[in-house]
């Protein structure tokens, strides 16, 4: 079933088994505010739904999600769910978001194919269990200009990749994902759906109820050593970052030759993302 004039497909592909699909193909399924609201809306509906008891993400086309969408596709539309205003308010809204997938009951399982970067990257970390195919690629570019919104990179790769990856933008690929603790298994691309799809199905055979409490016992476990609090706290560090030098450089670019060349001069030095498409 379509929703929200099918930027994301919605489908029950197995017992008790709810798949979103991101459906911008033609844009990388870049996030822009309808979409973002149309996969939060459907998060929720699951987790209401006594049918579901566990909801895969996954994109359409060639990559699970390039990031979020920096070529007016959100202009004309409102935020999807309300943030404070102010210095910080995006990465505040977008935080909140993704981390607000922690709080529903029910797992959500990433199923990253293809590029799976900044914003992208975001959404798959707050899913609860992440598979990815074995070339998939993630990264965060746009510390080349900025700061991240949400810091869970030091949380799930540890300090020392999780350092390279901030200081050079540079990306991993699903085995090594998996290797450093981002992601749980990496499969060939061609086998994903079916692997995630059993792997779905595994967790929607087991008892609801002492699956949603077990969900809660290794979130709480986290946010006791503090993870949930340190990502918020980044999100000011994030605020700090756009008012550089680098990113006043980069917007200047953006204004004079247009994103795409901007984007273009950002990864050219490094050979990767804009000129390894």
């Amino acid at each position: 079933m379509p929703v929200d004039d099918e930027v994301l497909l919605v489908d029950d592909p197995a017992d008790g088994v709810r798949r979103l699909t991101l459906n911008r193909p033609e844009k990388r399924n870049a996030l822009n505010h309808p979409l973002r609201g149309a996969i939060l809306d459907a998060l929720v509906a699951a987790d209401v739904d006594d049918s579901v008891r566990v909801t895969v993400i996954r994109g359409a086309g060639t990559c699970f999600s390039a990031g979020y969408d920096l070529g007016g596709g959100s202009d004309g539309h409102d935020l999807p769910y309300p943030t404070a205003p102010g210095d910080g308010q995006w990465p505040r809204h977008v935080t909140d978001g993704w981390m607000g997938i922690w709080d529903l009951a029910k797992p959500v399982l990433a199923q990253v194919h293809g590029w799976c970067l900044a914003g992208g990257s975001e959404l798959a970390t707050g899913c609860d269990l992440v598979y990815v195919a074995d070339d998939a690629r993630m990264g965060y570019p746009a510390v080349r200009f900025g700061v991240p919104d949400m810091h869970f990179h030091a949380w799930f790769l540890g300090m020392r990749k999780a350092m390279e990856m901030m200081v050079t933008g540079d990306h991993l690929t699903g085995t090594e994902a998996v290797a450093h603790g981002w992601a749980n298994a990496a499969f060939p691309a061609d086998a994903l759906d079916d692997e995630v799809l059993a792997l779905a199905s595994r967790i929607a055979a087991m008892p609801p109820d002492v699956v949603q409490l077990n969900k809660r016992a290794v979130h709480r476990q986290m946010e006791y050593m503090g993870m949930r609090a340190g990502i918020r706290a980044g999100t000011e560090l994030c605020a700090l970052g756009t008012h550089t030098e680098a990113m006043a450089d980069f917007l200047a670019g953006v204004r004079a030759d247009g994103l795409t060349e901007a984007l273009q001069r950002r990864d050219e030095p490094f050979g990767d993302y804009r000129t390894d498409a």
